[in-house]
């Protein structure tokens, strides 16, 4: 045979000591399988092959290997020797003179590609030979073949115009010489059964015609390049999501079996946002063809593509804007609602149960159906739970059985979401579930309670050192979501797992639990959040809603206190803040967490003075208030945060007592800061009513209050700190207020102008100098805000 057209040349012959000590080392490894004469003959065999001049010598080597040893007796010492003597070189030539249809190769293309995924997926066997960067370059021609790609008709019309003119090969190697199971094998040995049941029929020359042994091969390579710590990147690096969408829409041979099962494997994987991120249409077709099939599909058959489909959905969060996957979702839900209706397996239902789980992070409820089947829905995932969770101590969860449980505690969340809420965060309107009757609502609430309290059993149960199982967060993250709304339902068993979740939180806050296994978790389940990363302080983040609640009942709260929450929360806001300061304009984005963490350290603060002013963690708590406050208020977007580090700054500071004046420097550095920062919230209106500044104007709904706590513990701060009056009006705060509210007609709300009533009626009393101020501006202004502050001017008119 003549050289492939890419050229290279064969690897040197080795001495003879080299050979010995290669021959006795393939003996130690040991041929399982073969008769004494056939190892004899495939030694021979790998020293032709060590000793190959040309590409003629090699093949004929490879294919009396071929002949003598079945692919499965092909150990791997036998392989490492194959490798050594061909290496990755050979097969890699094979391909690309394939592709280019090179005229001096003496073979088919066809056969070419045979013998060169044959050899690929033979080494790809051994787990150190299908990492090198040799066999991972074949990865794009191996796609192309499965493909079907432009680049490959060149090589059937070559094979055409052989076959026209009489001019065969010089060397005929036939496709039945290359396996189907990855391997070389007997070309005498036809497989039988084991053809790819969705191929077409047809010629070899249609489009969608590939020999079955070859897409095996194919396949083989790709799927031990998947198994790869890295491989889902490198296949996804080198064009593998389109390559095979191409193929399941060409039908070709495989695709629906091996090539779906390769295409899910990169979508559960890391990789999947990445995958969904870099080709959304080819996938998104994809999706539609399989709900297509799914929708179509018999009831029994509908059971197992359910755990399938869930693999090409688009990442949770992540729904594309296309009115056709609305209407396939759509469409889906009505294949599944005869499946829930239905008498079930455990088998059967966890599968389904996490497909409506996916589907609803999806869409929400919108497309799920009538208000009774939502009922349905959630009523059949709590009885899994409670089934699942209501075992004995000690008892076993399988990984099947977390899988559906997890998928059912995400319905548990939606139904929270948008059936339970109350008050501020009523139902989502055009919703089956906001059409739920007064009856169904207390169906679905006593379900839900029934649910978690058979969580709550669970997680009593749990050991600290299984804080780092994925399983225990899921269920932790479910009940913190019920919790967050619920806190009055189950008191006694929510007090008595306070111990487990604040020592949870503080386990994961302070690195105390394998953060990687969760990280990874968070990553891969099929239900979960929206590709974040996940960080020590998430679990924390969580809990965080409840903790706000229960701080404000006096029960749970002594609870919270002999748990040293207060110290975990200001931890929390350290690591967090150690987080976003160095971040800048859109990346110094608002962390709701940190305001409900604040919102939680006041209920302390205004409920347990005693527990301030002695607890440590409240020293360290105003220290680093003091550090931050100056840069946070320097940042857009975090205004919130900011006026509640000022309140809470206040709140402690109203606390302390100073007859002599003096100030500690950095209390002194907070007010300062805090004093210019609330000055900056209201304008003057001249002849008019006081303006909400720029600044604040977009926020006061959520800061008014804030504020007007702030100015009210400025007076607190005042009363039991005197000194405090002199930086009030070095700050120039004292003058500002005054004469906004002298040439304001009035304020934008009462309890605003109370609040600046209050401040001021402070100063006035504990500060001589303050008095004198604001008598002065009472008396030069008639009008105006504060000529009607009439407790102002008693307190004036009796000093």
């Amino acid at each position: 045979m003549a050289t492939m057209a890419d050229g290279g040349e064969v690897p040197p012959s080795r001495t003879d000591g080299e050979e010995e000590r290669e021959e006795e080392g393939g003996e130690e490894g040991g041929r399982h399988g073969l008769t004494e004469a056939q190892r004899q003959v495939l030694d021979r065999c790998l020293l032709a092959l060590k000793h190959a001049k040309n590409d003629s010598h090699t093949l004929a080597a490879l294919l009396v290997i071929t002949r003598l040893c079945p692919a499965s007796q092909l150990d791997k010492p036998t392989l490492h020797h194959i490798f050594e003597a061909v290496g990755f070189n050979l097969p890699a030539r094979l391909l690309v003179t394939a592709v280019q249809g090179g005229d001096g190769s003496g073979l088919p293309s066809h056969e070419l590609l045979s013998l060169g995924t044959a050899l690929l997926a033979a080494l790809s066997t051994d787990p150190d030979m299908v990492a090198h960067p040799q066999l991972l370059a074949t990865i794009p021609l191996l796609l192309g073949i499965l493909a079907n790609e432009p680049m490959l008709n060149q090589q059937k019309r070559e094979a055409r115009q052989q076959n026209q003119t009489g001019h065969g090969p010089e060397c005929e190697v036939r496709s039945g010489d290359i396996s189907d199971s990855g391997g070389l094998s007997d070309p005498a040995v036809k497989s039988e059964g084991d053809g790819d049941h969705d191929r077409p029929s047809g010629s070899p020359e249609s489009p969608s015609a590939l020999d079955e042994a070859m897409a095996a091969d194919c396949y083989q390579v790709l799927t031990a390049v998947c198994s790869l710590p890295r491989g889902p990147d490198q296949l996804l690096s080198r064009g593998a999501v389109p390559s095979l969408c191409q193929a399941v829409e060409q039908n070709r041979t495989f695709s629906q079996q091996k090539g779906l099962d390769l295409l899910g494997g990169l979508l559960t994987s890391k990789t999947k946002h990445r995958a969904w991120s870099k080709h959304p249409a080819e996938l998104l077709a994809l999706l539609l063809r399989l709900s297509t099939e799914f929708c179509q599909s018999t009831d029994q058959a509908r059971v197992g593509m359910c755990a399938r489909l869930v693999q090409f959905l688009p990442p949770a969060g992540q729904a594309l804007e296309s009115e056709e996957l609305r209407a396939a979702v759509s469409r889906m839900w009505g294949a599944l609602r005869p499946l829930l209706q239905a008498k079930l397996t455990a088998a059967h239902i966890g599968p389904i149960l996490v497909l409506s789980a996916c589907l609803l992070d999806m869409y929400g409820w919108g497309p799920v159906g009538p208000p009774k089947f939502c009922c349905l829905l959630v009523n059949r995932a709590c009885v899994e739970v409670r089934m699942g969770l209501e075992e004995p101590p000690g008892s076993h969860l399988s990984p099947g059985l977390q899988h559906t449980l997890t998928g059912c505690y995400r319905i548990l969340e939606a139904a929270i979401e948008q059936a339970c809420c109350a008050g501020d965060a009523p139902p989502a309107p055009h919703t089956p579930l906001s059409a739920l009757s007064l009856q169904q609502s207390r169906q679905v609430l006593e379900v839900l309670e029934e649910a978690f309290s058979a969580v709550m059993y669970h997680l009593q149960q749990v050991d600290p050192s299984r804080y780092g199982d994925p399983f225990t967060f899921a269920s932790f993250r479910s009940l913190c979501s019920w919790l967050a709304e619920e806190t009055s339902c189950l008191k006694q068993e929510v007090m008595g797992l306070l111990p487990f979740l604040i020592g949870y939180t503080r386990c994961h806050l302070r690195g105390g639990s394998s953060e990687q296994g969760l990280s990874d978790w968070m990553a891969e389940a099929s239900v979960s959040e929206k590709g974040e990363a996940w960080t020590g302080a998430e679990a924390l983040r969580y809990l965080l809603p409840a903790l706000c609640h229960l701080s404000a009942e006096e029960g749970p709260r002594k609870v919270l206190l002999t748990l040293d929450t207060p110290a975990l929360l200001v931890d929390f806001l350290s690591q967090s803040w150690a987080s976003l300061k160095g971040k800048s304009g859109a990346a110094a984005c608002r962390d709701p967490s940190m305001e409900t963490a604040c919102s939680t350290l006041l209920n302390f603060t205004v409920t347990e003075p005693e527990r301030v002013r002695k607890d440590p963690c409240f020293r360290a708590l105003e220290a680093h208030l003091s550090d931050a406050l100056p840069g946070l208020v320097n940042k857009p977007g975090l205004l919130v945060l900011a006026a509640y580090y000022c309140t809470l700054g206040l709140m402690i500071g109203r606390l302390k007592s100073s007859p002599s004046g003096s100030m500690e420097a950095g209390q002194r550095r907070f007010l300062s800061v805090a004093l210019r920062f609330l000055r900056g919230a209201l304008d003057s209106g001249g002849p008019g009513p006081a303006r909400v500044s720029a600044r604040w104007e977009e926020s006061w709904d959520e800061a008014a209050e804030l504020w007007r706590l702030c100015v009210q513990a400025l007076g607190g701060c005042v009363r039991a700190q005197p000194g405090i009056g002199g930086l009030v009006r070095e700050e120039g705060w004292l003058k500002h207020t005054l004469a906004m509210l002298a040439e304001s007609s009035q304020l934008p709300d009462r309890l605003s102008e109370e609040a600046l009533e209050e401040a001021l009626g402070a100063l006035a009393e504990m500060c001589p100098a303050c008095r004198g101020e604001i008598r002065d501006a009472m008396t030069r202004r008639t009008g105006g805000a504060l000529s009607r502050m009439r407790s102002l001017k008693k307190s004036l008119e009796g000093k």
